[in-house]
């Protein structure tokens, strides 16, 4: 019996692997705009991404044809990057499979949690958690900030403001989370309990973008406050026609999955959107503007009322059973 489902393992591995070579790969240079420049940070951005089902395989191929054109050193994660169980079977149908042409690679992934995450998952190797559900990483001149949106506890908080803090001012500061601050969708929208707590720390320390995904649509937001907002949440998951653009909605792409390409090289930051089909659906510069950093007191972290549970003493935790 146990042999029965051991062979019954490898014939299911056997044709997964057969039909993700079978997929179209994106021809060298097709649609890919992104420049690629000297001693540039280049990186994909993926979210909601790990249903183990044909979109996401097909998203994969899509990234690694433009890898071929594009060489990105690394890829983050913005949460739900395994649904439906994290066990060894889920975390090889859902992570290993589609993205071991990247991983043979060399390019590394660097995973933040989402509603949909076991927080063990912070102690799977491929993610580069090395078991913290929260931490900071430098690549070049961009230093990143993994979030646990789930659950942003004031030791969070704190060692964020001080991350943020002992950056400096001369590198880009990019925070990555799960729940978006700034959204047009209407399935979930807007955390605005959650931007009334990190929106305050993230202007007072200059972070220059937030990548969040969440819900399941690709989106620009026009920038708040100086921050550049991002939601990619389409990367396995879809909701056709949940985005309600609105008058923060800069660029909104609903119809099919997406990934997202990202280029820092000095002062500018090349991003290229691309879906599943290979369109490029949006891409643009941002040109960083260095702001000195106040040495003001950190403002006081406001009540907060609605639908999410906060304790301000204790903890700020979103529960959110959907997708």
């Amino acid at each position: 019996m146990r042999r029965s489902l051991v062979i019954l393992r490898l014939v299911i591995v056997t044709l997964i692997v057969t039909y993700l070579g079978s997929l179209s790969v994106i021809p060298a240079g097709s649609q890919v705009t992104a420049p690629v420049k000297a001693d540039s940070v280049r990186m994909a951005v993926i979210g909601d991404m790990g249903t183990g089902e044909t979109p996401q395989y097909e998203v994969s191929q899509r990234m690694m044809g433009a890898h071929t054109t594009f060489p990105f050193d690394f890829v983050i994660m913005l949460g739900d990057n395994i649904y439906g169980g994290s066990t060894p079977k889920d975390f090889n149908l859902k992570f290993s499979i589609p993205y071991k042409p990247l991983l043979d690679a060399g390019v590394k992934f660097y995973a933040s949690l989402g509603n949909h995450d076991n927080t063990n998952e912070s102690l799977y190797a491929p993610y580069n958690m090395n078991g913290a559900t929260y931490y900071t990483f430098k690549k070049g001149n961009v230093r990143f900030f993994a979030l646990n949106s789930n659950y942003m506890d004031p030791k969070q908080l704190a060692w964020l403001e001080n991350e943020l803090k002992s950056a400096g001012d001369g590198d880009w500061k990019v925070c990555y989370f799960h729940h978006p601050l700034y959204s047009s969708a209407k399935t979930h929208g807007s955390s605005v309990d959650l931007r009334h707590v990190l929106e305050p720390i993230f202007t007072k320390y200059h972070v220059d973008v937030v990548f969040s995904g969440h819900d399941h649509v690709y989106e620009r937001i026009k920038p708040q406050n100086g921050i550049y907002y991002f939601t990619e949440g389409a990367s396995g998951e879809l909701r056709p026609g949940d985005l309600n653009q609105s008058s923060i909605t800069a660029k909104g792409f609903d119809s099919d999955n997406t990934f997202m390409l990202v280029e820092f090289a000095g002062s500018q930051m090349n991003f290229q959107t691309i879906s599943r089909s290979g369109q490029s659906v949006d891409s643009g510069v941002i040109e960083r503007q260095v702001r000195k950093s106040a040495n003001s007191s950190q403002p006081e972290l406001p009540a907060i009322d609605g639908g999410l549970s906060f304790a301000l003493a204790r903890t700020f935790k979103i529960i959110d059973l959907e997708n």
